[in-house]
Parts: structure tokens; C-alpha cells; sequence
């Protein structure tokens, strides 16, 4: 497994164009949440993310269900690490869930977000939450909103 390299705004200083993985590595390094969550970067592309995320007692409600909160989070983590990965800071504006599947403790959940479309000031994206059995837990779809700043600027 690669190392994980830890970026900081002094490593791009002198550099013009990261990566939609370099962005996505330096969102994530600074989101502790999501760092709380053990979400892993599977796969990064333009506009795209593939993420995991293992179910841990934490995570689980009074029902020993995963908690629909937790599931909500994982899913917006997806739509920041996809709608912010050209380096163009976007927020999310309208967030949409629909919970299919209960997850349980060990269980590990994939979140899968596809951009579907594309304005000058807005985006919509769908994220699908999958366990390690491909079963569909959760459908969600998110709006952000480009606040005409670099992710680096924040």
C-alpha cells in the first residue's frame, strides 16, 4: 500500500495545477473528521470519488444499527472530496438521502460520487452507499454551490 503523503499550502506555493488526488489528499488533511470516520480514498478522478469507510461500535445507534447520521456524513464527505477535486471550492447547498439497507457494526461502506450536472454556480452529484456485499444502503444526492474561491484559499 503506498504511503499516504501529507500536503500543506507551502508545498504548492510555486505550483499551479494539483491533481484531483492532490486535492482531494490535501482536503482530507485537514478534515478530522473524516479522519475520525477512517474513510480511505479508493479512487479519485475529475469530478469523482470512490471512498470506504469501516463500521465501528461508534458508529452504531440504540437500534445496533449504523446510525443514519453517520451514513449522511460519509456520504457528504464523498460529495466535498468529488465537487472540490479541480481545486474550485464548491459547498453543499441541498443534501438529499434515502436510507435502504441498514448497516450493521463490521460492516464497510462504500461511497460511490458521480457528478450528473454541471453549471456555472452549481452541481449536482449522486452518491451511492454500498456495504462489502455491494447491497445498496443508501442513495443520496447533493447540490453544492462554487463560491468563486480556491480550495487552497480557505
Amino acid at each position: 500500500m503506498p504511503i499516504k503523503q501529507h500536503f500543506s499550502i507551502s508545498s504548492y506555493q510555486h505550483i499551479k495545477f494539483m491533481t484531483p488526488r492532490q486535492v482531494a489528499d490535501y482536503m482530507f488533511d485537514q478534515d478530522y473528521f473524516s479522519q475520525w470516520m477512517n474513510i480511505k480514498m479508493i479512487e479519485v478522478k475529475e469530478n469523482y470519488c470512490l471512498i470506504e469507510m469501516p463500521i465501528k461500535k461508534d458508529m452504531i445507534n440504540g437500534l445496533k444499527t449504523v446510525h443514519g447520521g453517520v451514513t449522511f456524513a460519509f456520504a457528504d464527505s464523498a460529495l466535498a472530496f468529488s465537487s472540490n477535486n479541480l481545486g474550485d471550492a464548491a459547498v453543499a447547498l441541498n443534501c438529499i438521502i434515502n436510507f435502504t439497507k441498514a448497516g450493521k457494526e463490521g460492516d464497510v461502506f462504500r461511497a460511490e460520487s458521480v457528478l450528473v450536472n454541471d453549471t456555472r454556480k452549481t452541481a449536482v452529484y449522486d452518491i451511492q452507499i454500498t456495504n462489502q456485499n455491494k447491497e445498496l444502503i443508501a442513495k443520496f444526492v447533493g447540490t453544492v454551490y462554487k463560491i468563486g474561491k480556491k480550495v487552497t484559499e480557505l
